[in-house]
């Protein structure tokens, strides 16, 4: 197998595989503040977030608040709960991301992330 032919068997699978959408936590461990989101991608959720945490441009005020006061190290990212039923429709897994992002919200006494 020469070099291209491998690239692009490495590209071929990363466009196939699928995506798992879940619930995640935000905290930030200087003020305790917590927030809860969720992600049709959740394994691509942290890179996202932090992208827009590092360029000062989060949805959540008070999240990129907490961010810009204390930084990547004040803040941890934990994946909560993975949604891999892949009998849902794309509608039934955001459902279930809605449901659990709520559960987590009143489990946590948590924020939301974004929106």
């Amino acid at each position: 197998m020469t070099g291209k032919q491998s690239r692009r068997d490495l590209v071929r699978e990363y466009k196939e595989r699928r995506s798992v959408a879940g619930v995640y936590v935000i905290r930030c461990t200087a003020t305790g503040e917590v927030w809860v989101g969720g992600s049709r991608s959740i394994d691509a959720q942290w890179n996202s977030s932090g992208f827009s945490l590092r360029s000062g441009g989060h949805p959540n005020p008070a999240l990129q608040a907490a961010w810009t006061a204390h930084g990547e190290g004040g803040v941890s990212f934990e994946i909560l709960e993975r949604i891999e039923d892949e009998t849902l429709t794309p509608m039934g897994v955001a459902d279930a991301v809605k449901a659990g992002v709520g559960r987590w919200l009143t489990e946590l006494g948590a924020m939301k992330a974004v929106g």
